[in-house]
């Protein structure tokens, strides 16, 4: 165990990474380092780790035999990048406090209809999206158009499209940031060009 904890932390040093000991945290088959990232209010959360195991090995009466002919016990390095999938999502949901960047968030716009007389457009745009990779839903309940607004900003989805009559008849569209600011009216064809650049460029 002595062994091990002192060639990890020779790493460390070599490498000259910043860390700290944490004094009887190691698992039950040997120490390990954990890596421990910040999300965007500065706490703290355990993610990756890297354990040397010892013991397991001598369980399962694993062998090896090395350059010089002589039959030796290995040493297993369990290494998880992330820590779970679950913890990892967990993280991102708490690092972006659920506002996820266009290229990540689950719905990437939403198509609003302002009454049910544009539905058919909204309904068109929507289909572009979807079809162009861009992960979108349309709002055709028959709700008025603050309170389907109010449901898109609180679901922190990073763009919406609302249509009226104009839209209609120009077949120009207008997407709104959740920050508030507004793009030009533009053809649905250049905003899904720019959704695209916006995504593959992960802004």
């Amino acid at each position: 165990w002595d062994k091990a904890e002192k060639d990890l932390e020779n790493i460390l040093k070599k490498e000259k990474i910043d860390y700290f000991i944490g004094e009887g945290e190691g698992a039950f088959y040997g120490p390990k380092l954990d890596i421990m990232m910040k999300d965007y209010v500065g706490r703290e959360w355990q993610t990756g780790t890297i354990q040397l195991d010892f013991q397991l090995p001598r369980k399962f009466n694993l062998k090896y035999t090395d350059k010089d002919g002589k039959t030796k016990t290995p040493v297993v390095i369990h290494r998880v990048i992330y820590g779970s999938l679950e913890r990892f999502v967990g993280i991102l949901i708490e690092h972006y406090a659920g506002a996820f960047p266009l290229w990540l968030a689950p719905v990437q716009v939403k198509v609003i209809p302002v009454r049910e007389s544009h539905n058919a457009y909204a309904q068109e745009v929507y289909n572009l999206l979807i079809g162009n990779d861009i992960r979108a839903e349309v709002d055709l309940a028959d709700e008025n158009l603050g309170k389907k607004v109010r449901v898109a900003k609180n679901e922190k989805i990073p763009y919406w499209i609302v249509l009226g009559d104009k839209e209609v008849e120009s077949k120009e569209v207008i997407a709104e940031f959740r920050n508030g600011e507004k793009l030009n009216a533009m053809s649905v064809s250049k905003l899904i060009e720019f959704f695209q650049k916006e995504i593959k460029e992960k802004k």
